[in-house]
């Protein structure tokens, strides 16, 4: 008797696993959403629940202890983790901790299950980069002493284990390195770049550029990064792969833009650079778009109007209210 597939989504109540759990039920799949709420939040899966528990379940669980799943899995999607440094610099323990013990018994748990494995790996492996885009087959310049190394260092151990059960295991196994991305469920106040900006520009506050705003990101729109995740999974590839928008952008530049979107009178003011902030960040697409057929579709001022209405909607900003506000 056929079955839906079955994948368990570990970080599923997050910014980018609540998308994913939307794409994988609209794919037919039978989803576990596993999260512990450290930086997830059920909000962001609440509407997946009238699916019932056959299609879509909620656990909360930590992934550092042993993971067990009843029953048949066909996929394990590894998301879980603090992702912003806001985050990590205030949870560098568990940081290391997902990234190490958690991606182990997630891989644990596939090999069990004869499950394909996919790892959200991150741009931050490249570290603060000295070739330009950055390919996959650079290895990074990486501080391992300073305080983002918990965050990058933990992806570069969990792609290295990755690697070791595809080799040695045999588990069928992909890594995704996934740039800077944004879009509707991202947390307020978690200290990334579009969020603050959002926040501040709404509210007419002052916008936090550190440095002098000259270090460059490339963001793409969580539909786009998200597909790119799917195509991916669903390839023979096992080697690690770019997915994010080239279309590259100074950070001064990108606050400007979201002050031009609100209509807000905000000024942009000028913090000093944290230590071992990347000074450019570009993906060369290059795999991606010959392994997978994937480019990104939706352009940044699309992406960022999507963004915006989701913002408002989050702050309780009708765009009457938010122009009050702004006056």
């Amino acid at each position: 008797m056929d079955r839906r597939p079955r994948t368990l989504i570990t970080g599923g109540a997050g910014f980018l696993g609540s998308h994913l759990c939307d794409r994988f039920i609209a794919e037919g799949h039978q989803v576990i959403c596993m999260d512990n709420l450290i930086t997830g939040d059920t909000q962001n899966v609440e509407h997946l629940f009238e699916h019932g528990q056959e299609r879509f379940r909620f656990v909360k669980y930590d992934v550092t202890d042993y993971i067990h799943v009843n029953g048949d899995l066909d996929y394990v999607l590894h998301f879980a983790s603090p992702a912003s440094p806001d985050d990590y610099l205030r949870l560098p323990i568990q940081t290391l901790k997902v990234g190490a013990l958690g991606t182990h018994k997630a891989l644990g748990l596939a090999k069990a299950k004869g499950a394909r494995f996919l790892l959200a790996s991150t741009s931050e492996v490249y570290g603060d980069p000295q070739i330009h885009p950055q390919p996959e087959d650079y290895w990074g310049n990486v501080n391992p002493v300073g305080q983002r190394g918990v965050y990058d260092e933990a992806k570069r151990f969990a792609e290295a284990i990755t690697m070791a059960y595809h080799r040695y295991h045999g588990v069928e196994t992909r890594i995704v390195r996934i740039f800077n991305t944004y879009g509707p469920r991202m947390r307020i106040g978690d200290g990334r770049a579009l969020p603050t900006f959002m926040e501040q520009a709404l509210r007419g506050e002052p916008l936090t550029v550190y440095g002098d705003g000259s270090q460059t990101r490339s963001f793409c729109y969580v539909d786009d990064l998200i597909d790119g995740i799917y195509r991916l999974l669903m390839s023979d590839e096992p080697m690690p792969v770019n997915i994010g928008n080239p279309d590259e952008i100074t950070i001064k530049e990108f606050a400007e833009e979201i002050i031009a979107l609100t209509g807000s009178p905000s000024d942009i003011t000028y913090e000093p650079l944290p230590k071992d902030d990347p000074q450019v960040r570009q993906p060369d697409n290059t795999r991606a778009r010959e392994i997978l057929g994937w480019t990104p579709k939706v352009d940044r001022s699309e992406g960022l109007q999507r963004t915006l209405d989701y913002f408002r909607d989050k702050l309780d900003l009708t765009p009457t209210d938010a122009a009050a506000e702004l006056s």
